[in-house]
């Protein structure tokens, strides 16, 4: 059950259900309210109106026992004692109105009545009737009535107070009809409406449910060339698909170059470590034999192969330069160059002021990486240069060498790839040094592109933003 109803399709027909019944209830409510109000000033316009025609005839002149008061609307003349003066026949009892009697009363007033009904005198009425809610028993049956009170002075100057009343049975019948229509219809609509959105919810999730699955499947099959199925529409879900996609396409690519990058690793590492063995086996054998020189050249061969591997590692977890500071970049060329013994060719600088932030140390090995691909290819000379363009600071490594094709431009700064195939490790390295710097130009903000250099060479252009 606590499973059906966490469920996305449970929770939105639950939701929908709970804001149309909240909405169904307060229109509901508000109609019955307009309903009651509508009918209750019927009711007293048909009271009122029947208390003024009382009330004329009193002012006119009209004895009170004289008085046809009717059997449709129940009527009581209340005088200023609270002494009842006329009532209607059928009228047995009453609450709400000037006295709970209903048995008229005789005033010292009415034999001057008898006396004078013929004087031609004339009342007044008062303009605006007054209501109060009542009861009335008519016939032995008791209704609940709006009664309508109006002041009238009578043809002798006495003043009395009309009352009619207009029975609420219609407007109580009619709100209740409504009401009972409301009880009845609002569960089926609640019924209706939480079917309608399960349906739709169900039908606008199943392409969800599809990813779900494939993505299941995949999980348990660890085959990211498998991919989810994309819905037809432009809607979230679609977007969702193409985006969960492009995940397992990225997520596909970095587990291939994972796998590439641990095959070329375990390759790069097996020649050194395999010449070190034979080496001191053969020392241990003959240590008259045993190449020291060698050795040593192959453990600094692992040493810095093994560094390589471990900043690639942590660029590629999405290492940052963990303490960014501002660098000289002229200074540091300068610095790193006079450090810089036994190149093969001579190294011609052209420095301008360029600042940038970043990682020292990481820039560094920029630099070296540059100069030693530079060093392995040129003819007679290497040239570094640092200027700034464009609110950037461009360190510049150029050689005279037979330059980089074209089309080899961009797969020279992939991992473990030498153009140089034929020429010696010892010579040309893992192939790791372009790779490294292209990955910390990219940590830094920069870019790492490879031209033709002025003397016909190569000409690699590292890009980092000023300080």
């Amino acid at each position: 059950m606590g499973k059906v109803f966490g469920s996305v399709r449970a929770r939105a027909a639950l939701g929908a259900t709970v804001v149309v019944a909240v909405a169904l209830v307060a229109a509901g409510l508000a109609v019955l309210a307009v309903l009651r109000g509508n009918l209750a000033d019927r009711a007293e316009v048909d009271a009122g109106a029947a208390a003024r025609a009382v009330a004329s005839k009193v002012a006119g002149g009209v004895a009170y026992r004289e008085l046809d008061l009717g059997d449709d609307t129940p009527v009581q003349i209340v005088d200023e004692d609270h002494r009842v003066r006329a009532v209607s026949d059928d009228l047995q009892a009453v609450t709400g109105t000037g006295s709970s009697s209903v048995r008229p009363v005789a005033a010292p007033s009415d034999d001057a009545e008898d006396e004078h009904e013929d004087d031609g005198g004339s009342g007044e009425v008062s303009s605006s009737p007054e209501y109060s809610g009542g009861t009335a028993r008519i016939d032995g049956t008791t209704e609940e009535y709006r009664w309508a009170a109006v002041e009238v002075t009578d043809a002798h100057g006495e003043d009395v107070t009309v009352y009619a009343g207009a029975p609420l049975a219609t407007e109580q019948g009619a709100v209740g009809t409504v009401r009972q229509a409301m009880l009845i219809g609002l569960p089926l609509l609640l019924v209706v409406v939480a079917g309608v959105t399960w349906l739709v919810t169900r039908r606008a999730l199943r392409p969800v449910e599809g990813i779900r699955r494939e993505m299941a499947a995949i999980t348990a099959s660890t085959d990211l060339s498998r991919r989810v199925p994309e819905p037809g529409s432009h809607d979230e879900v679609a977007a969702l698909a193409r985006t969960t996609n492009e995940t397992l396409t990225a997520l596909e690519a970095s587990v291939e170059r994972q796998r590439a990058f641990v095959a070329d690793a375990s390759h790069e590492l097996r020649s050194p470590v395999a010449s070190l063995r034979t080496q001191l086996e053969v020392g241990a054998a003959h240590p008259e034999l045993l190449d020291v020189a060698g050795a040593v050249e192959d453990v600094v061969r692992l040493q810095r192969l093994a560094a390589d591997l471990l900043l690639l590692a942590r660029l590629d977890a999405g290492e940052r330069p963990a303490r960014a500071e501002r660098i000289a970049l002229d200074g540091m060329v300068r610095e790193e160059l006079s450090q810089r013994t036994g190149d093969r060719v001579a190294v011609v600088t052209e420095l301008a002021p360029a600042e940038v932030t970043g990682s020292r140390g990481q820039l560094s090995r920029v630099l070296g990486n540059l100069v030693d691909n530079a060093q392995r290819h040129a003819r007679g000379e290497v040239r570094v240069s640092v200027r700034t363009e464009g609110g950037r600071a461009v360190l510049a490594v150029a050689d005279d060498g037979g330059g980089v094709p074209e089309s080899e431009r961009e797969r020279i700064f992939e991992r473990f790839v030498r153009l140089d195939d034929a020429r010696s490790r010892d010579d040309g390295g893992a192939g790791l040094g372009l790779a490294i710097a292209r990955d910390v130009a990219e940590r830094h903000g920069g870019t790492l592109t490879v031209g033709a250099g002025p003397a016909g060479g190569a000409l690699f252009a590292l890009r980092l933003p000023l300080a």
